[in-house]
């Protein structure tokens, strides 16, 4: 049996092990040992598993990711995410579908402090449905909203998927988190632009609500987004220009974070123990994926799939846009079927030198990759943010997707808009920091 074949039967095992419920980290680490001492031998696969795992756990860049999962939590338990809400509430509330509109701004604004897209989903299905509730807005477009809007957390820096990306393929984190600013700025648009055209072709979903608030009380909300903006711009400010490391970022944010927190009172022993508690199992769920996918990419690299893949690819007679569009295919579906970050961990050390032999920038492909796992979370048949979404707030998932299908095809039109026009992501980090 050829090495080839090998590591084609690997992956399907791989994939199989993930379908009896168990933890992708835990099926790439016992596929990739068991495939090295296959191919190799029982000593050098044990000596592998030892080396990735001290590697993953002992690198000084892979502390980048602790740092900013951190801040992130402290922001979502400081009730940080609940004072954006409520500014953003004062200007757009009594717009028809301001609510929902309210919910895009407010975790859009809370997404360039927070990475997490379940930290999103949690802090906005306990704020936003229940005050979309009290004004008489439909499930659909509440839920459609939140489970949507959470998917942000992929592309809008800090991004952990950018981070990963970053530390798996040796890419600048900063120009990463850079490129993905104007994306996440036209995707947040394009949702508020679903919200008005439902609401306006179908009144009755969302009543207008009465929210009175003086000019005098919305300006006095807006220091609530500035001194987010000033952290944001310090943080990935810093990184641009190279006055601090990644990890130099994620602490300044995070001591910023716990400031802000403390300056509004918000800070007490039960809120960081919570903070803490969360971080480090977020953070270790994340570096056992890393140290997986390190094991299981090594197998991978033995077996010679992935240069295999890119010379047959560069040798065919298609346009490379044709390749590349199976490439988002195959993320589409994947990140359908498990979790986007496992996922993207899996498949980028396979798909990354393909793209790169097609002559796409790094940089590009990882917005490509962030926008497509963004839908492939709310898509069946996991659909992930659905399927959260409603184990928490109990509402039957076909009401939940009913509503999550038009702010879909506002993705679908950000994802065809950043293909044809690989610009949209990469004239900002090119003009920041000059061109890669």
């Amino acid at each position: 049996m050829s090495d080839v074949a090998i590591g084609v039967y690997g992956i399907i095992i791989m994939l199989a092990l993930f379908l009896t419920g168990l933890e992708m980290a835990y099926c790439m680490a016992l596929v990739g040992f068991f495939g090295f001492t296959f191919l190799m031998s029982f000593g050098a696969a044990s000596n592998l598993v030892v080396k990735d795992f001290w590697d993953t756990f002992t690198v000084y860049s892979y502390t980048v990711i602790p740092l900013f999962i951190l801040m992130g939590q402290i922001a979502s338990n400081a009730n940080i995410a609940k004072r954006l809400y409520l500014a953003a509430h004062k200007w757009a509330g009594r717009i028809p579908g301001g609510l929902a509109m309210t919910t895009v701004i407010g975790a859009a604004v809370f997404k360039s402090m927070c990475g997490s897209s379940l930290a999103t989903i949690g802090t906005f299905t306990s704020l936003a449905i229940p005050e979309m509730d009290r004004y008489g807005y439909k499930k659909e477009l509440s839920t459609g909203t939140v489970a949507s809007v959470s998917t942000l957390g992929m592309i809008m820096p800090p991004s952990n998927v950018l981070i990963i990306y970053g530390l798996l393929v040796e890419q600048s984190i900063g120009r990463l988190f850079i490129a993905g600013v104007i994306p996440s700025i036209i995707i947040a648009f394009l949702f508020m632009a679903v919200i008005w055209t439902w609401v306006t072709l179908k009144p009755e979903i969302a009543p207008k609500a009465e929210i009175k608030a003086t000019w005098k009380e919305k300006f006095l909300s807006l220091p609530n987004f500035l001194v987010v903006f000033i952290i944001f711009g310090v943080v990935i400010g810093g990184m641009i220009t190279g006055f601090f490391s990644p990890t130099e970022a994620g602490t300044i944010g995070t001591v910023a974070i716990f400031i802000l927190a403390l300056v509004q009172r918000e800070v007490n022993f039960k809120m960081m123990v919570k903070s803490f508690d969360e971080s480090l199992k977020i953070s270790i769920m994340t570096l056992m994926l890393i140290a997986g996918s390190s094991i299981f990419g090594h197998f991978l690299s033995i077996t010679e799939i992935p240069m295999i893949a890119a010379n047959w690819v560069g040798g065919l007679a298609v346009p490379g846009f044709v390749v590349m569009i199976a490439i988002i295919l195959i993320y589409l579906i994947g990140g359908s079927i498990m979790d986007d970050l496992a996922f993207m961990i899996v498949a980028t050390p396979i798909f990354f030198p393909t793209a790169m032999a097609l002559g796409y920038d790094p940089i590009f492909f990882a917005i490509i990759i962030c926008v497509t796992i963004m839908i492939g979370g709310l898509i069946p048949p996991m659909a992930i943010y659905v399927f959260i979404l409603s184990n928490m707030t109990k509402i039957p998932f076909g009401t939940i997707y009913k509503g999550v299908l038009p702010f879909l095809i506002a993705l679908v039109v950000a994802l065809i808009l950043l293909f044809v026009f690989p610009q949209i992501a990469l004239w900002l980090p090119n003009l920041m920091m000059g061109v890669g």
